[in-house]
């Protein structure tokens, strides 16, 4: 994905989760408008290949997005923030409810939910005024599909707090995007196979024909943080599949 506008030009932008996925194609997004982005990760190794392949002037930094201590340090040391990408995310908290175990659910809360709380609360002081704050929900938390609802739960939540936030953190800009299924790397603990035929036969169901691209999600994103009339909203990039009837 390449805009070439410069429209980030001389701004700082962080993207919390960007070494893989939609964090790494979001943080290329706006590297190539001119930002300077750094993008943090827990694997030092995936890390620095996502630097090497996002380019312009980006650097790279290991973190561990559930560590307050860590996330403290990181904002005093990156210096004020235009915009914040908050991309932390997790697989656990799926399966049908009636065998849902609550401990895989709570991991689910610990692996995305407390980690974006975290993220906001500690760049809160390091954030520009009017700047802008993406969160990465999904759209499990309205879609109602069968053995969802623990990720519905998590996603739900922090599509909830999108509101109430814009309102009390103003002038900062508090939006969310709400991705479809996106073939990215979360998909990975699915066998090929069977990813492969699941993709196939969402593409038969949903109104654009296909699953989603990370790029997708990170023009979404690009367009939440570039337009400053935009506060308080939920953007579905769902490719349609969250439409009350399909193709």
């Amino acid at each position: 994905m390449s805009t070439a506008s410069n429209l980030f030009a001389g701004q700082r932008v962080v993207v919390m989760g960007g070494s893989s996925g939609i964090g790494e194609a979001a943080a290329t997004a706006f590297a190539a408008d001119g930002a300077e982005v750094v993008v943090t990760g827990r694997d030092r190794e995936r890390l620095d290949a996502a630097v090497a392949r996002i380019g312009g002037t980006s650097t790279g930094r290991q973190l561990d997005a559930t560590d307050p201590a860590a996330l403290a340090g990181f904002f005093v040391e990156a210096g004020t923030v235009d915009h914040l990408v908050v991309a932390v995310s997790g697989s656990a908290g799926s399966g049908p409810f009636a065998q849902l175990d609550l401990a895989d659910l709570a991991t689910g809360f610990d692996g995305k939910f407390w980690p974006q709380v975290r993220v906001l609360q500690a760049a809160l002081p390091h954030l520009r005024k009017d700047g802008s704050v993406t969160l990465i929900t999904a759209s499990s938390a309205r879609a109602a599909i069968p053995g969802t609802a623990g990720l519905a739960a998590i996603n739900g939540a922090l599509e909830a707090m999108v509101p109430p936030l814009a309102v009390e953190l103003a002038p900062l800009r508090i939006n969310a995007v709400s991705p479809g299924v996106i073939d990215t790397p979360w998909w990975d603990r699915v066998p090929a196979q069977q990813r492969a035929e699941l993709f196939d036969s969402l593409a038969a169901t949903v109104p654009v024909g296909r699953v989603g691209r990370p790029e997708d999600v990170a023009r979404a994103i690009h367009l939440l943080a570039a337009n400053t009339f935009v506060t308080g909203v939920v953007f579905d990039c769902t490719g349609g599949m969250n439409l009350p009837t399909g193709r």
